[in-house]
Parts: C-alpha cells; sequence; structure tokens
C-alpha cells in the first residue's frame, strides 16, 4: 500500500525508506505573489481557480492558494496559518503597525516594507524598565490569533493524508528586536548595552512562548511540525559574529525551540535566509530539526553536497531552488539539471523537502513555474526518476559531477 503524504514525510525525516521526496509551497513565507497567482490562472483553466485575494503575508503579498493549485502540484503540505491581529492601519501613509508596533509602509500594493523613516517602538529605551513598561507589546493571549485553527487541524488530520504545519508566529528574537528598536540601535546594543539588549530579546521570547503555546493547544495534536522565522544572514555573510550569536542570540533561540517542543511532538523548522553556514551547527544545537530556506544565492550555501555530507545526518534540509537568479532566468535544460541536482545533492537517503527558497515572485516566468512542479512529479520517486535522465544525458552527468553533486 502506497504511503501518505505525511507517512512519507515521517519516513523522509528519519531516513527510513520515504517514497519520494517531500513538496511543499504555500506557507506565508514560500508561497506565490498576488501577480504571478493571477497569471497563472489563465493558463491551468481546467482548475478553476479561486483564492488569490486572501493574502497570507501581508509585507509580502503572497496569497493562500487553491487547493486545486496544490493538488495540481503535487504538494505534501498543508499549512495553518496564525490570523492577522492586532494590527494599526496607518493614516500618514499607506501601511500599518503590526501587532509588535512596527511601522510598514506600501510599495504602490507590490510589497511592505519595515518603515526606516518613522520612529521605532522601542527607539527611547534607556533601560529595561523602560522595555518592560513600552506599551508596543502585543497581547500573547488573543484568543482571535488562532480561532478556527484548532477545528481546522482537526478535519485536515482526519481526513486527509497531509503533511500538516504550524505556520509562523510572524516575529523571532532577532528580527523583532531589530524592528522594534531599530538595526542601527539594536545591532549597537548588542555589543555595548547588552542588558538592555536582554531585555528586549527576553520580553520578545517571552510573549513568542506564551503565544506558542496557545497555537500548540489548539494545534498541535494534528501538526507535524512547527516553523520559526529569524533571519541571520546577507547575500554574502552573516548579520552578526558567530561569537555574537552564540552569547546573545542562540540562548534565546535554545529556549523557544525548547519550548514548542515541550508543547507538543513536532519538528521544528528553522527559517533564515542568507549566508548562514557558519551558525549550521548552532542552529542544530538549538534544537532546529530542519533549515529552511537554504539559499543557495548565498555564500557559502551553493554547494549542497557538502551540507549534505557535513550536517545531513543531524538536520534536514527544506528549500534549495533558487528563486532569486536560476527560476526567473533558468531554461528548461537548466531548471531540470537545477532539480536533478538539489534531489541528487540532499535527497538520496531522505532529509529533504524540496520547495523554492523562498516566495514565487512576478519576475518568475509563469512557464518556469509550471515547468518546476511538473518536473518535480516526474523526477523525486525513490529510486530517484533523475537518475536515469542523468546516465543517459552526459552534459548533465558531466555538469553535476564537476560542481560536486556526484
Amino acid at each position: 500500500m502506497a504511503m501518505t503524504p505525511r507517512e512519507n514525510f515521517r519516513a523522509a525525516m528519519t531516513r527510513s525508506g520515504p517514497e519520494w521526496v517531500p513538496l511543499d509551497m504555500g506557507k506565508h513565507i514560500g508561497s506565490i505573489h498576488k501577480t504571478h497567482y493571477a497569471a497563472l490562472r489563465p493558463l491551468l483553466p481546467q482548475l478553476g481557480l479561486h483564492g488569490g485575494e486572501r493574502i497570507v503575508d501581508r509585507m509580502a503579498q503572497t496569497v493562500v492558494p487553491d487547493e486545486s493549485l496544490l493538488r495540481h502540484f503535487g504538494v505534501d503540505f498543508r499549512w495553518l496559518v496564525p490570523n492577522w491581529v492586532q494590527v494599526t492601519e496607518r493614516t500618514d501613509v499607506e501601511g500599518y503597525f503590526d501587532m509588535w508596533g512596527v511601522p510598514y509602509k506600501g510599495a504602490h500594493g507590490d510589497h511592505y516594507a519595515v518603515d526606516s523613516q518613522a520612529t521605532a517602538p522601542l527607539a527611547r529605551c534607556e533601560s529595561p524598565e523602560d522595555v518592560a513598561a513600552a506599551p508596543c507589546w502585543p497581547d500573547p493571549e488573543d484568543p482571535a490569533q488562532f480561532a478556527g485553527l484548532a477545528a481546522r487541524a482537526k478535519e485536515l488530520h482526519e481526513n486527509t493524508g497531509y503533511v500538516l504545519g504550524a505556520d509562523a508566529i510572524k516575529a523571532g528574537p532577532l528580527m523583532s528586536a531589530l524592528q522594534m528598536r531599530g538595526y542601527q540601535q539594536f545591532f549597537i546594543d548588542l555589543v555595548i548595552n547588552p542588558k538592555l539588549a536582554d531585555a528586549i530579546l527576553g520580553r520578545i521570547t517571552d510573549l513568542l512562548c506564551r503565544m506558542w503555546t496557545r497555537y500548540m493547544a489548539e494545534v498541535g495534536p494534528y501538526v507535524d511540525l512547527a516553523y520559526v522565522t529569524d533571519d541571520l544572514g546577507t547575500q554574502t555573510s552573516l548579520l552578526i559574529s558567530p561569537r555574537v550569536y552564540r552569547n546573545r542570540i542562540k540562548p534565546f533561540h535554545t529556549r523557544l525551540h525548547r519550548h514548542i517542543k515541550s508543547c507538543a511532538d513536532v519538528r521544528v523548522m528553522m527559517h533564515t535566509d542568507g549566508a548562514v553556514l557558519p551558525l549550521i551547527e548552532d542552529l542544530i544545537e538549538s534544537g532546529a530539526d530542519i533549515l529552511n530556506p537554504v539559499q543557495t544565492s548565498t555564500a557559502g550555501m551553493e554547494d549542497t553536497a557538502a551540507l549534505k555530507a557535513r550536517f545531513g545526518d543531524r538536520m534536514a534540509f527544506h528549500g534549495a531552488i533558487d528563486v532569486q537568479q536560476m527560476m526567473p532566468n533558468a531554461t528548461r535544460d537548466e531548471l531540470r539539471w537545477e532539480i536533478a541536482r538539489r534531489l541528487t545533492d540532499l535527497g538520496r537517503d531522505g532529509g529533504y523537502i524540496m520547495a523554492p527558497c523562498h516566495n514565487i515572485g512576478h519576475d518568475i516566468p509563469t512557464d518556469n513555474t509550471l515547468a518546476f512542479f511538473a518536473m518535480v512529479r516526474e523526477m523525486r520517486r525513490y529510486p530517484l526518476a533523475h537518475d536515469a535522465v542523468l546516465a543517459t544525458n552526459a552534459s548533465y552527468f558531466e555538469r553535476l559531477k564537476r560542481e560536486g553533486g556526484a
């Protein structure tokens, strides 16, 4: 009897004989921009696509994909997304204040970004006492944040075989501290005012733990993994040194990850963009089980064979299909080769979830999006179907060999 996606996911994570490489798409970092989604509709008339009006991530303007599209693409995951609450619309510009009081500004309806010209909510704090007394902190017990998710999770768990994920509460200790304090000032705090930095990081982590307690009380019996986010890297380097990360940030990540696992039997998938190779060992020690998104366009992350060899017995990988250069510009042959390489490097014995490494933006040709999902359906079953392709196509095989994938 064939495995369900949920059974296959568990086999992939334990490296115990999965039938195919799991495929993901649809969470708040990893969905489809609304403009791209609208362009897909006329190309898939047989699906009668609905959706696209409901935004899953207001900042990135990505949508909740229609169920028929997820089935058509062969996506194994279904994500439970916290509700957008405690948000205040701005009256001075197009934009909003999120639940942490962070100001966002719109960019012509295309996306929203943190407004660096506005005053950050903790900018004037001078002491840990000021941090505690600041009026910007959200209500972690707000029942509206997770309303309806328990029933949805129960229905999906009992009536489908999909992998169920608890999508992220959109905050992380470092990311939120930078946004709430102001990037430059918080980087300074980490070095010259560690008591204030720890007060901010601690308050954010306290609230996140309380939110995850409530979240897991609703969906914990049904979900397979929990998604957390906290960017640590740029295109070429870390945001902070490994020493500063280990001394100032890692304790809060560890506390959060362990807390989530104490609330439910889940794997923790951690999202961090950028060139984070120097911190992967630390992320494993913090309790992260799956690394997302494996941004192969950044320094040190391009050699996925080396990542697998070094960390693959202790951490699974999610993503690795580049949306910055490869998917916008690839030919069909290049796209097929890229899929083959990442499957070969990361998926041979399990421990890999294939996915675009970030959102599918409107700079990606719709033909490439459709081709990507079609090729993955063709190539992802064990024994990996792309082995036959590579064996009969010397150019693919030689290129794979030269770049360290075989």
